[in-house]
C-alpha cells in the first residue's frame, strides 16, 4: 500500500470511529511516514553532498579569483539588465 492509500484508509476508520480499526490505521499510517522519511532522508543525502561539494568548489574560486568573480557578475548583471530593457520597450510598444 502506499502512503496515500494508508492516509486515506486512516480517514474511513476515524469517520466509522472504530477504536481497533483507528489504532490499526494509524500504525499502518505512522510505520509508513516512517519509512517515507527514511527513504527521502536517503534519496536527499547524494545531492546535499554535491551541493556541498560544489560550494566549497566555488568558495575556493571566489577567494582565489575575487576581482575576476567581481568582474562576471557585474558583466552578467548588464546583460540581463538590457535583455529587459529591451524586453520592457518591446512590450510598451505593443
Amino acid at each position: 500500500m502506499s502512503l496515500i492509500t494508508d492516509g486515506q484508509a486512516a480517514l474511513k476508520a476515524a469517520a466509522s470511529a472504530s477504536g481497533e480499526s483507528l489504532a490499526a490505521a494509524r500504525t499502518q499510517v505512522e510505520r509508513r511516514l516512517k519509512s517515507a522519511g527514511a527513504a527521502l532522508s536517503e534519496v536527499s543525502q547524494p545531492v546535499i553532498d554535491g551541493t556541498r561539494k560544489g560550494a566549497a568548489a566555488a568558495n575556493v574560486l571566489v577567494r582565489g579569483h575575487p576581482w575576476t568573480v567581481a568582474g562576471v557578475s557585474i558583466a552578467a548583471g548588464v546583460a540581463a539588465g538590457i535583455v529587459i530593457g529591451f524586453l520592457a520597450a518591446k512590450r510598451l510598444r505593443d
